[in-house]
Formats: structure tokens, sequence, C-alpha cells
């Protein structure tokens, strides 16, 4: 997955230097040393393009970073977050270039990881939103999942990630509208943000010669509201981030109305308003969020030509993680088999 812990490790790294090169691994190379992925490699190369702080992808990137790969991209080092990667036979794989003093270390972002993000999925209940904690369902998959040092899940019904005005800002264009510029409103969940997404807001962003986006992000009730089950995945201080770190977006409305109103058109100096080929849940009281929008003439649909959405991405992480793991427990079913087998024989000679 990408997610905005990851981009804010690059943030960090492009912080240390003048251009950041990331590299990304193929299928092949994260099945064999991680088991498979649940984006296509080409997916995961548009996801880390869109985050604003690459510069360039290095595609097909080794698993283990060697001095040769710093030296074929002319890099002086490289980072890493303190969190420490092993080979399959638990080497550190950053051993070569640390002993060359060509690494550098950034700090991990609390409060998200992969296996955070995957156990909330697997909930399906509204667990997260409403820290049920004795929900069954949500206690079953607990057990199986990112459980925390003390042998509890590390999301205790919400996200562990607490915000601050300081990352908004770290992450935050801080650029306001020029002249010339075409200000361009979308609105939406923008949950687990994904290639869709990226594609998406790609388009958009051809539409105008000097496109200004502005991101208008529901809150999480609302969200809920119109989605179901337990989502959003992500709440919306997540949500935040993950759309600031796209180099498409300009500006986050943090917790936008449902309805795109005159006020806020006005507000913004909208000229476009664009909404993607999902469907459109009416408002509460049923009438069209983009109503105002079409009356001035300023609504177009935009085609991203991509048809993921969270919800594929959920059932795809999903089955993914369960064959995943579904096969470690196979695994440790054979070794313990044998152990026992072993001990069989063991007492038999005596």
């Amino acid at each position: 997955m990408v997610h905005y812990g990851h981009s804010n490790q690059l943030r960090q790294a492009r912080a240390m230097g003048d251009y950041l090169i990331v590299g990304v691994h193929t299928d092949e190379e994260i099945a064999k040393h991680k088991g498979p992925p649940v984006f296509t490699q080409e997916e995961r190369y548009k996801m880390v393009q869109a985050i604003k702080w690459v510069d360039e992808i290095a595609p097909g990137a080794p698993y283990v970073t060697t001095l040769e790969t710093l030296d074929k991209y002319s890099c002086d080092f490289c980072v890493h977050g303190d969190d420490i990667t092993l080979t399959i036979d638990g080497k550190d794989t950053y051993e070569e270039v640390k002993t060359a003093g060509r690494y550098r270390e950034c700090k991990r972002t609390q409060g998200v990881s992969t296996t955070d993000l995957v156990g909330r999925m697997l909930l399906m209940t509204k667990a997260h939103h409403s820290n049920i904690d004795e929900d069954l369902d949500y206690r079953k998959h607990t057990d199986n999942f990112g459980k925390g040092p003390k042998g509890h899940s590390p999301w205790t019904g919400v996200s562990q990630f607490l915000q601050t005005s300081q990352k908004i800002i770290q992450f935050a264009s801080g650029k306001e509208p020029q002249p010339g510029d075409t200000i361009i409103y979308v609105a939406g969940a923008f949950d687990l943000f994904h290639v869709g997404h990226v594609d998406f807001l790609e388009k958009v962003h051809q539409l105008a010669e000097k496109p200004y986006i502005i991101a208008g992000l529901h809150f999480d009730q609302e969200v809920n509201r119109y989605k179901g089950k337990n989502y959003p995945i992500m709440n919306i201080h997540e949500r935040t981030l993950s759309v600031l770190a796209c180099r498409y977006v300009s500006e986050v409305v943090i917790g936008a109305p449902y309805a795109v109103t005159a006020d806020l058109l006005d507000h913004f100096r909208v000229a476009l308003v664009c909404h993607g080929m999902t469907e459109v849940v009416p408002d509460k009281d049923g009438s069209d969020p983009y109503e105002e929008p079409k009356q001035r003439g300023i609504f177009q649909l935009v085609d991203s030509g991509s048809n993921l959405t969270t919800d594929l991405i959920v059932q795809r992480i999903i089955k993914n993680r369960l064959e995943f793991e579904a096969r470690n427990q196979k695994k440790e079913a054979k070794e313990l088999a044998v152990l026992e087998a072993m001990r069989r024989l063991e007492e038999e000679k005596h």
C-alpha cells in the first residue's frame, strides 16, 4: 500500500537534499521478500510519482539497496525510516550503505501502518468510529491482526493518529491562487487515497492551463451517511494529509458541506466543479448536491479511465490478507506437525 505515512517519510527525505529519487520494487521482488503485493507495480509507480515531494522514480529497484544502485542514479545517500528491514536470510538490507556512510534516517509516522489499515478494513463494522470494543466481530479480527505490544489491537475503536497544526503546515502547499489561475473544486471522501483518485485528479489538472485544485473533504459522519458500512476507513485528519500529499491538489477544505453551495463557490471564486464517474448520492433532503454548479453551467463530469474504487481496494486487500494469513497458518501447522513427529520418535526411542 501507499499511505500518508509513506508520504511523510518522503517529505522528510526530500528536506535532507535537493532531489529525491524513489526506488519502487517490482511485484516479483515484493512477492519474494514480503508476500503478494496488493497493488501492481504500475499502480505503485503511479501512486509514488503523484506524491509531491518525489522528483523521480526508479522503477524495478532492488530490494537490497547497494552502493551500485546509489551510484547508478548519482545519489549521495539513501534514506529509510527508523524501523529495521531484513532480507529473507535475516540481514539488514541497508548494511552496505550504512558502512559506507551513505545512509540517513527519517522518523516513522506514529498512528499509521499498513497492518493497522488492513485491520480496520477487516472490521467492516462501525467499530472504529464508535469505540464499541465489545463488538464480537471486531474482537474476533483484532486477535489476528496488528496486535500492539500489550497484546491488544493498536486501533482502539478509532485511528491512533494524532493530527497537529504542524503536520498540516508541513503537508500544505501554502500557495494562494494567482491571477490567471483556474480554480477547480472537487469534493468527496477520498478515503484510502488510491490510484483511482490520482487518475481523476490528474485528468482534472489537465483541464486548465494553470489549474488550482481545491479538494473538499466531507466529515466522517457525512461519509458514513452516503457510503455506509464502516466507511470512512481513514478519518478526516488522515484523509486531509493523504490528499495534501498529492501534487495535483493545491488546497483542501477540511469538512466541506455535502451540497456545493453558492457561498462556497463565491468564497473560493470557483470556475469549474468536477465529479468522477461514481454515483452521486442525494443530500439528506433528497436534493442534488451539485444543483448550484449545474445551474451556473460550471459542472463537469470527468472520466478518469480508472475503475478502481475504495470498495474494490478493500476487497482486494482483504482477499490478499486472508490468503496471506492462510498460507502462514498452513506453514505453521506443517512445522508443528514435523516437531510433533520428531518428539514422538524421540519418545519411542526411550
